[in-house]
């Protein structure tokens, strides 16, 4: 019988919620443990969920005997200091997007799990999408030709006010890192590496993001023109283009069921591909797979490209002219 993962969640806030949700639905899946700043915080979210053992530390979680994987929901700035601490615990980790702040931080946390031999995943769910799957295997069976392009946006109008994660330094805001990670993330999943970047962007009052545009040229010789704003409601779509046709991510294309399959011939095919739950079940049951085969990494989301991801959006940020404290730390 397939080993039980025993599961903690580090912090309590919505996509917390949304992981401890997904974990219901993940076969070999269990939630054990969670933990929060104050044991008040931890109780309350353990009361909502059903988790046994609340701990009103980080720290704590980290070292409970009885725990096989932290997934770190804390806000960016906290992932680098929090999987520092989990992995010299001896935890295996799934680190919410974006991994870390910089490259960097990046660089040192994969450094730790590979000295110490400890799984890491950076929490990319849309690639364990399996719509997203299905597409994936579209564009590489060539029934679209040669993938020559990728266009995407994703954008809302926030109301939230200046302290919000959303627009405050601090915790890491700005629409990068919070919605340009997808496209991103995802333009480098369908065309491979990315060479180079060139980024504009929009600076709100609070110094970060509030839009941002940029292309990317893969080292295929393919480019990405993708938009993340915080001020403009967008079609949220994503479309993968090459000689023969197209495949699109319809909206929401970061955890669609819906992709659109566009050939030179005229036809469009429109399939749906239903996700389990409220879509975290796959990038858990990944994590869950990977533990139970003794893989430090996933092949989906590996560890390398989360730190050349991080690269990318550094210099991202400077072109526009984003800069946080981590930025100096080193």
């Amino acid at each position: 019988m397939d080993k039980v993962i025993r599961w903690g969640i580090l912090g309590t806030g919505k996509i917390a919620k949304a992981m401890a949700e997904g974990l219901r639905d993940t076969d070999g899946a269990e939630l054990v443990a969670v933990a929060s700043r104050t044991m008040e915080g931890a109780q309350q979210f353990g009361a909502a969920y059903g988790v046994p053992r609340c701990h009103g530390s980080y720290q704590a979680l980290a070292d409970d005997p009885d725990v096989d994987v932290i997934y770190i929901a804390t806000p960016h700035p906290m992932h680098y200091e929090n999987a520092i601490m989990c992995l010299n615990a001896g935890k295996a980790l799934l680190v919410e997007k974006s991994f870390t702040i910089t490259r960097w931080q990046a660089e040192e946390i994969v450094a730790l799990a590979r000295a110490k031999k400890l799984f890491m995943m950076e929490a990319m769910w849309s690639r364990f999408m399996p719509a997203i799957v299905e597409a994936k295997r579209i564009v590489d069976s060539g029934e679209i030709g040669k993938p020559a392009g990728v266009t995407a946006d994703f954008g809302f109008a926030a109301s939230a006010g200046p302290e919000h994660r959303l627009f405050n330094p601090e915790l890491g805001g700005g629409s990068l890192l919070d919605l340009g990670i997808y496209p991103l993330s995802l333009s480098a999943f369908f065309l491979g590496p990315v060479a180079s970047v060139q980024a504009v962007g929009e600076l709100g009052a609070t110094g970060v993001d509030v839009q941002a545009s940029f292309t990317l040229q893969h080292e295929s010789g393919a480019v990405s023109s993708c938009l993340s704003s915080l001020r403009a409601a967008s079609p949220c779509e994503l479309t993968i283009s090459g000689d023969k046709g197209y495949v699109r991510l319809n909206s929401r294309f970061h955890y669609t069921n819906s992709i659109t399959v566009g050939l030179l011939d005229g036809s469009k095919t429109e399939l749906h591909i239903p996700r389990s739950g409220n879509g975290y079940p796959h990038e858990a049951a990944e994590v869950v797979r990977c533990l139970r085969a003794g893989l430090l990494e996933s092949p989906v989301m590996p560890l390398d490209e989360s730190v050349a991801l991080m690269g990318i959006l550094d210099t991202m940020r400077a072109q526009i002219g984003v800069r946080y404290s981590a930025d100096s730390q080193r």
